[in-house]
């Protein structure tokens, strides 16, 4: 397998306090990756300090074989990483089509990239309330548009920090189909959910962060194998 990124011993923090220390962690080409945890370990840290929007006091990042360590988020986005942030983020005075062109870009010249078209036929309400704003659209609407907006960017590597939170059952299956339908196309995808039953049957590789440090990693087969794991860090 070879590796899209590589987070090597990574500190990071806010202010005088230490939040990260020596977190690793991989992502494949064509890899769908997961970073697990309660809250407040330290996973959104980890995004934020991977897409330039916190410095790295230490450590490494190398993300399609460059060194991208504490570059700032649009050169990050311009070398090919599209994130769908926690709380969506999405511009709320633009419409839902604003939205999705307002970043869009296809850098790497791909033989089908994602478009307009493409992001309304994966998100068919998005096509239906194409003329309405962020601010009118209900909180499954507003993630979907996140998706869409990162996708619209033709990322390397998709990043979703917090992928189905507090989003009703019925949009939560739609957003994990369409993530299994980017597995299939060989997306590289770096999750964070806690649902933990889909990510199991979606990704191959799984890191657990617990107080800042990756204290477990490996593939589906051994995290479904490991209860003791599972009970110890991820159990609600």
């Amino acid at each position: 397998m070879t590796a899209l990124l590589t987070i090597d011993g990574l500190e990071a923090g806010y202010g005088g306090a230490q939040v990260l220390f020596g977190v690793a962690l991989t992502v494949g080409a064509g890899e769908i990756a997961t970073l697990l945890g309660r809250n407040g370990m330290g996973k959104t840290t980890t995004i934020r300090s991977l897409m330039g929007l916190l410095r790295p006091a230490a450590g490494r990042i190398v993300f399609d074989g460059a060194d991208v360590t504490g570059l700032p988020p649009y050169r990050l986005a311009q070398a090919g990483i599209g994130l769908v942030p926690e709380g969506r983020q999405i511009f709320p005075t633009l419409t839902v089509e604003e939205n999705l062109v307002a970043t869009a870009a296809d850098r790497f010249r791909r033989p089908a990239p994602w478009t307009l078209d493409r992001v309304y036929a994966a998100f068919p309400r998005l096509a239906e309330r194409r003329r309405h704003r962020g601010t009118q659209l209900s909180g499954g609407e507003q993630q979907m548009l996140a998706i869409g907006r990162a996708l619209m960017t033709n990322p390397k590597l998709l990043v979703l920090d917090e992928a189905t939170e507090g989003l009703a059952p019925l949009i939560r299956a739609e957003i994990w189909d369409c993530l299994g339908r980017l597995k299939g196309e060989g997306q590289s995808i770096l999750i964070i959910d806690k649902t933990l039953d889909a990510l199991l049957r979606l990704a191959q590789r799984h890191a657990v962060i617990e107080k800042g440090r990756v204290v477990w990693s490996g593939t589906s087969t051994e995290l479904m194998a490991a209860e003791g794991i599972r009970e110890r860090y991820l159990a609600v």
